[in-house]
């Protein structure tokens, strides 16, 4: 879906996007940014083009865009958000295979690595989904986005977005190398993101 809810999500934002790494492009993609506020998803995919945007999925904890009557319809309609779970993770909803069968159908994917928002806008520690996706697809493209000031146009805990300025940074691809350690591609995963602090 395009048109009114992107326009809408653009003027709440006021975000600034910039390009700094790399181009837009419609070919596969992860795009993985620091989790601020819950109009992160909203605002990456609706900063993408419009033919990159209608290949992209965001993916989205189910216990909170599940709940409700709006947030489950801008989920399903308006941004066709993978939802996974994060509690009571068992064999038969493993939110890794279904970021592979997204993966799987030529979708590109937003994920935010840290698994949780910032409570005070700094970059978290990455958990491992990431590498996990990385190290089943490893001819995956991801792309490091760094996500400023959204946590104050949306604050945790608010429900009315506050008119400050914004900005995504989308920094320049990494990819899994072989036999890289875990812990390594995290890190480096994060300081991709942290360092477009600096571009």
């Amino acid at each position: 879906m395009t048109g009114l809810p992107v326009t809408l999500i653009r003027l709440i934002s006021g975000a600034n996007v910039r390009w700094v790494g790399c181009a837009p492009a419609l070919h596969q993609r992860v795009y993985f940014a620091n989790h601020t506020s819950h109009l992160d998803s909203l605002v990456l995919w609706a900063s993408l083009p419009p033919e990159a945007r209608a290949l992209t999925r965001p993916v989205a904890a189910r216990d909170y865009w599940g709940k409700g009557k709006l947030r489950p319809y801008l989920a399903a309609k308006v941004i066709n958000a993978v939802l996974i779970e994060r509690q009571k993770v068992n064999a038969g909803n493993n939110p890794i295979d279904q970021l592979v069968s997204a993966v799987d159908q030529g979708h590109s994917l937003i994920i935010f690595p840290e698994g949780t928002r910032s409570v005070n806008g700094e970059v978290g520690v990455f958990k491992s989904g990431i590498y996990h996706l990385a190290r089943r697809r490893s001819e995956l493209e991801f792309i490091p986005v760094l996500i400023d000031n959204l946590n104050r146009v949306l604050p945790k805990g608010e429900f009315l977005p506050v008119p400050v300025l914004s900005s995504l940074s989308f920094g320049a691809s990494l990819r899994l190398e072989p036999a890289e350690p875990k812990q390594t591609f995290l890190e480096r995963a994060r300081s991709a993101v942290m360092g477009l602090r600096d571009v």
